[in-house]
């Protein structure tokens, strides 16, 4: 109870010199955003980028495939309620650690506390991501049927573009848009429209098509590469109940490591005494809560939707 008053005092004492000073909140979380997701434009950075081409890891890769899915899914303006959670997280993170006077959990929780909504996002944009999935199967099966037949790639997506669904309808729409007030090279605009949506067998269909117009005759192998999204999807849902198994174990192996806490208490009050109020024991209970957060990452990146990969 004490410790709840505590973080009440903090963001209350927090709230009124954000109103003393004048300063916003939302631009504050802008300015810390821009600042972590800034690079270095000079060109001894930018040759040191292409040189070295490592994979990002850590927390750097969980911010920045936080800002593409929130792109892909058209909700970039939802980052900086994102950054705001995560410092008030982060700030809760660090009172809940100094009022229980353990500093070795301090940046351990406020950091862990800090990716949640990091998190919540790469785990939520898994249900998106198979949605955009099955809305491409249909769009692309229905518009190579109709290229087949006409041989006319703009009056297929014209037929079928009614039928199609958002977001994929408005990919295709940019398609149309470039073909009729842009550019008359429609390879140009098939190959404007690869990027667009984050799918190898989509670009895959994208460089057949643009193959298919210079030689008709290999139209039909588009549906073979549109059968590819059929049998990702028949996998993916024979293997479902499977992804999500996972996330079932690690719920179940965090509830049984928090339940110790309160057994110890009840088994041996020594124990329970070394556990909270010596060095050790606020080691250990820091180096769990660590592997929990680890653990919640690695979780998250095993439960995603089956992708075809070329």
């Amino acid at each position: 109870m004490e410790s709840l008053l505590k973080i009440i005092s903090f963001v209350i004492l927090l709230t009124g010199l954000f109103k003393i000073f004048d300063v916003s909140i939302f631009e504050l979380t802008d300015d810390i955003a821009k600042f972590l997701s800034k690079e270095k434009t000079d060109i001894k950075s930018k040759i040191k980028r292409q040189a070295k081409k490592r994979k990002q890891k850590g927390i750097r890769k969980t911010i920045d495939e936080t800002i593409s899915i929130l792109n892909i899914i058209g909700k970039r303006d939802k980052m900086n309620l994102i950054w705001l959670i995560s410092i008030i997280l982060f700030i809760t993170g660090t009172v809940i650690s100094i009022s229980l006077g353990n500093f070795f959990l301090v940046p351990v929780l406020s950091i862990g506390l800090a990716l949640i909504p990091f998190w919540y996002v790469i785990y939520n944009s898994n249900s998106y991501k198979k949605q955009i999935n099955e809305e491409l199967e249909t769009a692309l099966s229905t518009i190579t049927t109709s290229y087949i037949r006409s041989e006319d790639i703009i009056m297929a997506v014209e037929e079928n573009i009614e039928y199609l669904n958002p977001p994929i309808s408005q990919v295709f729409i940019f398609f149309l848009s470039q073909t009729k007030l842009i550019t008359s090279n429609t390879k140009l605009a098939i190959e404007n429209l690869k990027p667009k949506i984050d799918n190898e067998v989509f670009k895959e269909w994208c460089d057949a098509l643009i193959a298919c117009q210079e030689n008709k005759n290999l139209k039909h192998t588009l549906v073979a590469i549109v059968i590819k999204l059929s049998d990702t999807r028949i996998v993916s849902a024979e293997l479902e109940n499977m992804l999500y198994e996972p996330m079932k174990e690690y719920i179940t192996m965090v509830i049984l490591l928090i339940s110790n806490i309160p057994l110890i208490w009840l088994l041996n009050k020594d124990w329970y005494e070394i556990l909270v109020n010596t060095s050790i024991g606020h080691g250990i209970i820091a180096l769990c809560v660590l592997v929990i957060f680890i653990s919640l990452g690695a979780v998250i990146r095993l439960t995603r939707p089956i992708e075809y990969k070329s």
